[in-house]
């Protein structure tokens, strides 16, 4: 099953295609990076809308099923925010070390037990014949004071989690797509995976 990715995220690909890949045995999901031929609007006001848009729009330029991959950093103690403006919090062109500094900035002063916060991963799976599914998935934790850690991406090194006494930057890209946000959206779209796998001209929805 060809499943073109909806997102020009090196880091988001390089989980999807490792979890995907383990889905079928050695051979997978042929997982394709989308060539960027169309400019991937977020124009939404949810994750939801967002994650829609970018996939229906790969859709319909490839004439293939689209998977796209709206993430966002909710913080309690700030009303929610970066919630869907996390990837440019700082600014359209911020870097991940950019955003990072300012939510750090911004929860300076919040003591410890008001640092409360959760990722939420929305995948949007395509059709251009015009099939959808829409699933997320959460990962709660707490916003640390100083990054820590050199792997993941984004705001993984202040994400701290509680149960594992680290950051999500401090763990293997294996043990990530066990626990994560995203591994846990992609979680629930592969029972929709395997209903397709199984029946190829049924409609999923």
């Amino acid at each position: 099953m060809k499943i073109v990715l909806a997102t020009q995220n090196k880091h988001k690909i390089d989980e999807i295609q490792f979890y995907l890949a383990s889905l079928r045995g050695p051979e997978g999901f042929e997982a394709i990076p989308f060539d960027g031929q169309i400019e991937l609007k977020e124009t939404g006001t949810s994750l939801h809308e967002n994650a829609r848009q970018k996939a229906v729009a790969v859709a319909e330029a490839t004439g293939e099923w689209a998977l796209a991959d709206d993430t966002g950093l909710f913080v309690t103690a700030l009303n929610g925010k970066p919630g869907i403006f996390s990837a440019r919090y700082a600014g359209e062109k911020a870097t991940f070390q950019q955003n990072t500094q300012k939510l750090l900035e911004e929860m300076k002063n919040i003591p410890a037990p008001q640092r409360n916060a959760y990722f939420s991963c929305v995948l949007a799976l395509v059709h251009p014949d015009g099939r959808e599914v829409i699933v997320e998935g959460k990962l709660e934790g707490v916003i640390a004071a100083t990054p820590t850690g050199n792997d993941g991406f984004g705001y993984d090194p202040i994400f701290f989690l509680p149960e594992k006494k680290c950051t999500l930057a401090e763990i293997s890209l294996e043990e990530k797509n066990k626990i994560s946000h995203r591994a846990k959206a992609l979680f629930k779209m592969q029972i929709v995976f395997d209903n397709v796998d199984k029946d190829q001209n049924r409609r999923i929805i």
